[in-house]
């Protein structure tokens, strides 16, 4: 059988929405980063990222991972194109060209988008938002994001989906990245092809499934 481990508040909701999408059966195995328990190598502590047991699936002691009937893969961009050629249907790639162009758009999320989308959650996410501080590292953030953001925009303007003109696992990596830095509202203000699609985005049931989950977790 197919297993993911990584809990929920972490980069496995991108494989994680990507499952409740294809409807297809899987043991997820919650495995918390390391640095979120006061003393993880404890007697007791739940199995985490620096666990023996977890070190020896993926010895880089990184979430999310897969074992999908013996095959392990690590890296979530890996597992879920992965997913998406082997079980993903329309999400799928339909040919060579559609596969190189889901992988690119992929690597421009995590190039061009994460860095500066991941600085715009954590200032929010602790609470520094309105101070002088916050609000510069926030500012910086958006800055650095115009370029790929507009580039978004122009691209999603004109086919509203990353690839295909449906939605796909390629809208799944993108869109996890850009979630990132959906408390800054200006950033989507300005771009509407942009917003349109995230915004659709999430209000699919498969991510609606994950978010489920996420939010249930513990914080």
């Amino acid at each position: 059988m197919l297993k993911i481990y990584g809990v929920y508040r972490s980069r496995a909701t991108r494989p994680l929405w990507l499952i409740e999408e294809l409807g297809i059966p899987f043991e997820h195995i919650p495995i918390i980063q390391g640095y979120r328990l006061p003393e993880p190598m404890a007697p007791g502590a739940p199995v985490n990222t620096l666990s023996p047991e977890f070190l020896s699936v993926n010895p880089m002691g990184s979430i999310p991972s897969m074992d999908d009937d013996g095959f392990v893969l690590h890296e979530s961009l890996a597992i879920t194109l992965y997913l998406a050629r082997k079980y993903g249907g329309e999400l799928g790639p339909k040919d060579i060209a559609e596969e190189g162009q889901m992988v690119q758009w992929s690597l421009f999320g995590a190039t061009s988008i994460e860095t500066p989308a991941l600085k715009i959650s954590a200032t929010i996410a602790g609470g520094r938002a309105e101070t002088e501080e916050g609000k510069a590292d926030i500012e910086v953030a958006a800055r650095t994001l115009k370029r790929p953001f507009d580039v978004l925009e122009k691209h999603l303007s004109k086919n509203g989906h990353m690839v295909g003109g449906r939605f796909t696992v390629a809208d799944i990596n993108v869109g996890e990245v850009v979630r990132y830095a959906q408390g800054y509202a200006p950033l989507f203000d300005s771009r509407p092809a942009l917003k349109a699609w995230i915004e659709a985005a999430q209000a699919r049931s498969g991510f609606k499934a994950m978010w489920d989950k996420r939010t249930a977790e513990p914080a």
